[in-house]
């Protein structure tokens, strides 16, 4: 049973009706392909256990800066030697847009509540709402078709993270809202992408997309904060985790997905990552597990399945 939930998943998220797997997706095996959806889900959750390290040791900012240069050097490197060809013209610009709102306005927002003490249950909990954000303008602004189905699959998506992390919710009013501003980011970045540039190559165009958020995040580092270093080791494992992981890998497999499916039917995995979350606390810092959020795990899981189904 669970092999084909996840199987429905995948079908729906990497392929639209009608359109071609993509190269990538098609050199994988059945069974690795399958599991793209979920690996996204693990690799983008547990971003927040390494941020939570990561601010402890360096302000947010400096951490956000050095993330997307890093990661925007190595995966330019790796685009260069496989010769994969880069976004030209207006549609370098599209792409330099939509870095700017997933990358900067995202995780410099994001971060900075975390930063400021804001728990990463509820910097996670705001971003699993991304989905219905996603829903409402895609409507408007795509014109994606969302039917009673699916709707009534983000309202149980939406309920699950609520659940996930009802019982350590604690709420900074400034946090909360660079939590709404980073969402945002999120919801209009892909919503971005999707309109303007659904074929972008991953390497290429996700390799501008790092580097050109990370300039404007380096100059608000020297403006709004004080760029030390309080612990080497926390940061350079935090760093260099979100670079390979969270960076290249999360964001090679969410760009893979939105050039095959649509942008509200792969923002429902996002659904997931608070209870991923709350599971990846507990099995790597010690953080105590409730029922609550196995709960909002299996609702989550309900909502993907029921937002996807043809």
């Amino acid at each position: 049973m669970a092999l084909d939930a996840e199987r429905e998943i995948h079908s729906k998220i990497t392929r639209e009706p009608g359109s071609r797997p993509s190269r990538l997706l098609r050199r994988l095996p059945a069974a690795s392909g399958a599991a793209v959806p979920g690996v996204f889900v693990v690799l983008w959750s547990s971003a927040f256990i390494a941020g939570v390290i990561g601010v402890d040791a360096a302000p947010p900012l400096l951490l956000m800066f050095s993330r997307f240069a890093a990661a925007g050097l190595l995966l330019a490197a790796f685009a260069r030697a496989v010769r994969a060809p880069w976004p030209r013209g207006r549609t370098l610009a599209h792409v330099a847009v939509s870095g700017l709102l997933v990358q900067a306005v995202q995780f410099g927002a994001l971060y900075s509540a975390l930063g400021m003490g804001l728990p990463a249950a509820v910097v996670a909990l705001v971003q699993g709402l991304n989905p219905v954000v996603i829903a409402v303008l895609a409507a408007r602004l795509l014109g994606e078709r969302v039917n009673g189905r699916q709707w009534v699959g983000f309202g149980l998506g939406a309920a699950g993270v609520l659940l996930a992390v009802a019982d350590r919710v604690a709420f900074s009013p400034w946090g909360v809202v660079l939590c709404a501003i980073g969402l945002l980011g999120l919801s209009l970045g892909t919503l971005y992408q999707k309109r303007f540039v659904p074929e972008m190559d991953v390497r290429s165009g996700t390799a501008v997309q790092f580097l050109v958020a990370a300039p404007p995040l380096g100059l608000l580092a020297l403006l709004l904060e004080t760029p030390r270093v309080s612990d080497w080791g926390a940061f350079g494992g935090s760093l260099g985790w979100m670079v390979a992981v969270n960076s290249i890998g999360a964001f090679v497999l969410l760009n893979t997905m939105l050039r095959r499916s649509s942008a509200s039917r792969v923002s429902t995995l996002f659904f997931l990552t608070p209870s991923v979350t709350a599971l990846m606390a507990f099995a790597l810092v010690g953080q105590a597990l409730h029922p609550l959020a196995l709960m909002g795990l299996v609702l989550g899981a309900a909502g993907v399945l029921l937002a996807n189904r043809r």
